[in-house]
């Protein structure tokens, strides 16, 4: 592919800063997801040789309009290939469950391209219901991260690529935490008593724990695990936590409600430019998460649409435009060469440890192992009782 430069509108995006999570959150959110709710664009292509691309709310650049995507205008003006982009994802059960069923009778789901977070791709890859890459098709697939090259549930990477990271760590007021959080002690420091909130997303939450008590998450076993949900039920009983939080923690943070938790980190990204300063994040001394949402190709895809897919994963895999992409979400970009793109556009950006964690940032992250199913299940189950749910 050719390098695309930053679009107009890309760069008008570099000063809005909006992350998807933080969004959501808000007042009004759900009515500004729907508006761009399955909003596939025409470029003048064949329709019958689009991609379908079901993706997050606001996880891809788009115009000032909210109506354009730029990159994907510019895949369809260099290939001829139209894709109809659809932001169909609110959680990740959800949606499995809206085509599980199709899947499992081998019929059309209606998405060429979809995105699920690393552990439910490891739900669809152990069910045989993705499609191993072509890698003729992808070479731009060496230039993941390599940190995330070999996860778990694919360790060659066969049937996935990321498409952004999320790094789990801990947040905070800096006025209230003024010499910051580093470790577990400091989030629980007499200050912050019955003003911490922690994430719903168990191996963000139950992972940090499980690294501050020195356990490798990579071969985590139950009693470990429990172990960890029992610190975290004693916290929540003895009035430390007020919260076990999806989105919406990040309010709490601005309202007041909180002065420190466990977030994530393009959130973190927007409050901190947001509010001159006011909240800060770090990755815990112990380590910290990072996890994916991963670009996959159903097993239901036609062989020529599969062909097509391959075409624009490459082209996401480009710098350039991984760069591009980068500026409007703030996660984790997974693309090496995307930071020094970014240089050339916008030097405080691609010095941000949110979007280009340096290397040593890098090795104290990591991924939470694949569960077998039963593990999720019982797994789950003592999480989502411990947080009172």
């Amino acid at each position: 592919m050719a390098k695309q430069p930053l679009s107009q509108e890309a760069r008008s995006i570099l000063q809005s800063k909006v992350s998807r999570r933080t969004v959501l959150a808000g007042a009004g959110a759900v009515a500004g997801a729907g508006a761009l709710a399955s909003c596939g664009f025409g470029g003048g292509s064949d329709s019958s040789n689009a991609v379908r691309w079901g993706n997050w709310p606001l996880y891809l650049d788009v115009d000032d309009s909210g109506k354009k995507y730029p990159t994907l205008e510019a895949f369809t003006k260099e290939t001829g290939i139209d894709v109809k982009y659809f932001e169909d994802y609110n959680d990740n059960d959800e949606f499995f469950g809206k085509v599980q069923a199709q899947l499992k009778l081998g019929k059309d789901i209606g998405y060429d391209l979809v995105c699920p977070t690393d552990w439910m791709s490891a739900r669809w890859i152990r069910l045989g219901y993705t499609q191993k890459f072509d890698a003729a098709n992808i070479p731009n697939a060496s230039n993941i991260l390599d940190t995330l090259a070999s996860p778990s549930f694919d360790p060659k990477r066969e049937s996935s690529l990321t498409w952004q990271g999320i790094m789990g760590g801990f947040g905070w007021n800096t006025a209230k935490n003024p010499k910051g959080i580093r470790t577990l002690d400091d989030l629980f420091s007499p200050g912050n008593k019955g003003k911490i909130v922690v994430l719903s997303e168990m191996r963000d939450t139950v992972g940090i724990i499980l690294r501050s008590q020195g356990v490798s998450l990579a071969t985590v076993t139950e009693d470990q695990f429990m172990n960890a949900v029992d610190f975290l039920a004693k916290k929540i009983a003895d009035g430390w936590i007020r919260g076990v939080k999806g989105n919406e923690y990040a309010e709490d943070l601005t309202s007041g409600d909180a002065t420190a938790v466990i977030g994530w980190s393009g959130d973190m990204f927007i409050l901190k430019s947001e509010n001159e300063g006011k909240f800060d994040f770090a990755i815990p001394e112990s380590g910290g998460t990072i996890s994916g949402d991963n670009m996959m190709i159903p097993s239901t895809v036609t062989e020529e649409a599969k062909a097509n897919t391959e075409k624009l994963i490459n082209y996401y895999y480009e710098p350039s435009v991984a760069a591009e992409v980068a500026a409007y979400v703030n996660y984790v970009c997974p693309v090496k060469g995307a930071q020094a793109e970014m240089e050339k556009i916008d030097p405080d950006l691609a010095k941000s440890e949110f979007i280009f964690p340096s290397a040593k940032t890098m090795a104290n992250l990591s991924v939470f192992r694949s569960l077998t199913p039963t593990e999720e299940t019982t797994w789950t189950e003592a999480f989502q009782k411990a947080a009172g749910n």
